[in-house]
């Protein structure tokens, strides 16, 4: 048997204007590029890449869920 919960959780009202960090963005980028030209990276760099992916994603949701909520 299955069961959804769920959960409201207050958003700081400048969430929508958080950015991922400059230097952050740059570094995936460059992973990006690197696959990209070089067709793989090392389990080191891949691992990076896609930890940067995921936070990435989650502030792109987070301000989406922000930005949502502004309009109600």
């Amino acid at each position: 048997m299955s069961q959804t919960v769920q959960l409201t959780v207050p958003m700081p009202a400048n969430l929508a204007r958080l950015r991922f960090p400059k230097a952050l963005d740059d570094r995936l980028h460059y992973l990006l590029d690197l696959q990209s030209s070089q067709g793989k990276l090392t389990p080191t760099e891949r691992k990076e890449a896609e930890g940067l992916e995921r936070m990435a994603s989650m502030l792109t949701i987070l301000k989406l869920g922000a930005q949502v909520k502004s309009l109600k």
